[in-house]
């Protein structure tokens, strides 16, 4: 399998690494920066992230360490992790974004090498300014 590099974004939140836990392992979290969920953090936890136009993408709780990790598996191919570290008063957030293969396509039957690109974009807006926003407005 010929796997491409996963997308990571990295940025240091003005929050303490409790409030942060609760903006990205919460269904009102993630719902307030990102999208509308039924998530619910419980290791092997089955969830659905409400895509708008793109649909209902089925998704599994796979790594929870509270409150330093959690990851899911995301649609048919791709991998999410969010880990937070503990900086003095502040919080270290990365978004590990894994699974793309140039090789396979979406549910949407776009290419993965096409909606990566896409996708890294997006996750700059959404990694750089929801997220602060929602956490530190």
């Amino acid at each position: 399998m010929n796997m491409q590099t996963e997308i990571r974004k990295t940025i240091i939140l003005n929050a303490p690494i409790e409030k942060v836990w609760k903006a990205v392992a919460t269904s009102e979290g993630i719902a307030a920066w990102w999208m509308p969920n039924t998530f619910e953090a419980e290791l092997g936890r089955e969830f659905i992230l409400h895509a708008g136009p793109f649909g209902d993408s089925p998704c599994k709780v796979t790594e929870l360490d509270p409150p330093n990790r959690l990851g899911f598996d995301w649609g048919k191919d791709w991998h999410l992790v969010f880990e937070l570290r503990e900086i003095d008063s502040k919080t270290e957030f990365t978004l590990i974004h894994s699974g793309w293969d140039p090789d396979k396509v979406t549910e949407f039957g776009q290419p993965h090498t096409i909606v990566q690109g896409i996708m890294d974009q997006g996750w700059d807006k959404i990694v750089n300014e929801a997220l602060p926003s929602y956490i530190e407005g």
